[in-house]
């Protein structure tokens, strides 16, 4: 299964600063983490199945997060399905880490955009389909391709020294690419 996105297209003439990271924002965030190294944050959601595969997760105040699955997996078609969900969570941590990073390095960005694919087996269908035991589950791989502009040119290495920062300290990335404890209980 391939699912094919619209490139957007914007002129390349303009090539101005897209809206600034609050760089004396960033510094003092910095700075508090630096000074409490050890510190741990809970994050919260609830998710709320509406029916058939559409759920709703809440998060803080926020609109839901709606989450479905297309047709060709039963859904209804009204969302990003789980592993998308995923992947877009990717794409916008791996954003967020290139844009701080070029802030604190005084490097103003004019476009920045990650295309995404990622390969998975979704044959075992939710546990109900074929379980052998052997079959790797979740993504097998992922490739996350950049187009970065800067307002001013920088090497094509400064330019790769962000992304892979990026990559590095982000904590989705992480979240994919370590072990991590799960436990699923009742309420």
């Amino acid at each position: 299964m391939s699912t094919t996105t619209a490139q957007p297209v914007a002129p390349s003439c303009i090539r101005q600063a897209i809206k600034e990271i609050d760089a004396d924002g960033l510094k003092a965030l910095s700075e508090k983490g630096k000074a409490n190294p050890d510190a741990v944050v809970t994050l919260k959601a609830k998710t709320v199945c509406e029916g058939r595969f559409r759920n709703l997760t809440y998060i803080r105040d926020l609109d839901p997060v709606v989450v479905d699955e297309p047709p060709h997996l039963l859904g209804d078609d009204t969302a990003p399905n789980p592993s998308e969900a995923t992947l877009a969570a990717l794409g916008a941590c791996l954003a967020v880490g290139v844009h701080a990073n070029a802030t604190a390095r005084q490097i103003k960005i004019s476009k920045l955009e990650l295309n995404m694919e990622a390969d998975i087996n979704v044959t075992a269908v939710w546990g109900t389909g074929d379980l052998d035991e052997s079959k790797p589950l979740g993504f097998t791989a992922i490739r996350v391709y950049f187009d970065v502009e800067t307002v001013d040119p920088i090497s094509d290495k400064d330019l790769q020294d962000l992304l892979d920062t990026a990559e590095k300290w982000s904590p989705v990335a992480n979240t994919m690419t370590r072990p991590v404890d799960l436990s699923c209980h009742l309420a």
